[in-house]
């Protein structure tokens, strides 16, 4: 029996939605239709045991293995699993749970996973109709769902570690009382980061950018833009420091205070078209330990399964309400700084650090 939580069975969920709408639609930054812009589609490809399958729309959805016609289905049918699924999504409450109605239609268009065979951030192969440029690309999508909790653009690990440099001098004795800082959360103790800043920065002392803990994630940063790090560095330091979490908010925050003195006398929007560019790359393939080569996985974009069942495109050809989309949905967030090993005033060569971590999440 096939399992899965609320995000895995959305990709079924959008295999079924897109055979049986026919086309794709793209989205707003506020994740609304765009009126007027669809892209028909042609097939999806999907790959099960190592072999490819296509779901050919014509009048039925005509599944192909190799370049042999398997299976017909009424296109009907996906649109009736469609609803189920999602009904079923909604109402479930389990971590992991089954569909067994769902499993058993799965099995009969050569359907046996959850995740089709794929690598990096693509999720879903489509071919689209586009009607500006009269071709058929062949796009790579990655799907992020609303029906289940929110899902992370860019993971936290030891790998998004900022390193800062305390400028002061702090004892023994306050390094212990500010690294003993923590509070409660749903009975949990966990580290007071924004307390141990503030303690830091009460004891006459700067918290100053020095790099991140791993070269790659660095370099790849740099290949994006030469400055990246540094502002990356202001963006975490801020969200830590203050109440700020959603995107928007820090970078425009950032923007007033221009730590890294652009010449803004015109208005130009460094931060924000920085920011935008990094978070596009991240969402199409940068991952912060693999070397970064400026090529996209998902070449389409993302696709986004709604609360109410609908799923929008956000595509790389219209590249402004794809980023103004990415900006505009996500927050940074605090993950575990015990595992990660970040917010604790550390000694080295008779120096004293302190790590920060960036984890960028969706906002639903």
């Amino acid at each position: 029996m096939i399992r899965g939580n609320k995000g895995e069975w959305s990709e079924i969920y959008t295999l079924f939605k897109l055979l049986g709408d026919k086309e794709l639609f793209l989205g707003d930054k506020d994740i609304e239709k765009l009126e007027g812009l669809v892209y028909p589609i042609i097939k999806v490809l999907r790959t099960e045991n190592n072999r490819d399958f296509e779901y050919s729309i014509q009048d039925e959805i005509i599944v192909v293995a190799g370049n042999e016609q398997v299976l017909k289905f009424p296109i009907k049918e996906f649109k009736i699993k469609a609803l189920f699924l999602l009904n079923a999504i909604k109402v479930n409450k389990e971590r992991t749970f089954s569909v067994p109605e769902i499993e058993q239609f799965m099995h009969s268009i050569n359907c046996f996973s959850l995740k089709a065979g794929s690598s990096g951030k693509t999720d879903i192969t489509i071919v689209v109709h586009d009607q500006r440029t009269n071709q058929q690309p062949r796009l790579g999508f990655s799907i992020k769902s609303q029906l289940g909790s929110a899902s992370t653009l860019l993971n936290a690990g030891k790998t998004t570690n900022f390193i800062f440099k305390i400028e002061g001098y702090l004892d023994n004795e306050e390094i212990s009382s500010i690294n003993s800082l923590v509070i409660t959360r749903g009975g949990k103790y966990s580290a007071d980061l924004r307390g141990r800043i503030k303690s830091i920065l009460d004891k006459n002392c700067k918290l100053k950018f020095v790099r991140t803990e791993r070269k790659i994630f660095s370099n790849n940063l740099i290949l994006i833009d030469s400055r990246l790090p540094e502002i990356l560095a202001q963006i975490v330091f801020e969200f830590y420091q203050s109440e700020f979490s959603h995107l928007t908010d820090i970078v425009k925050s950032i923007s007033e205070r221009n730590p890294l003195n652009y010449d803004i006398a015109n208005e130009h929007k460094f931060y924000e078209y920085k920011i935008k560019r990094f978070l596009t790359d991240v969402a199409l393939g940068m991952m912060p330990s693999k070397v970064w080569t400026g090529m996209y996985d998902a070449t389409g974009g993302y696709l986004i399964v709604k609360q109410n069942g609908d799923v929008l495109c956000y595509h790389i050809y219209n590249r402004n309400e794809f980023e103004d989309y990415l900006l505009n949905n996500t927050k940074l967030d605090t993950a575990s700084s015990t595992r990660h090993e970040f917010g604790e005033i550390y000694k080295k060569e008779n120096e004293l650090f302190f790590n920060l971590n960036l984890q960028i999440r969706f906002l639903k």
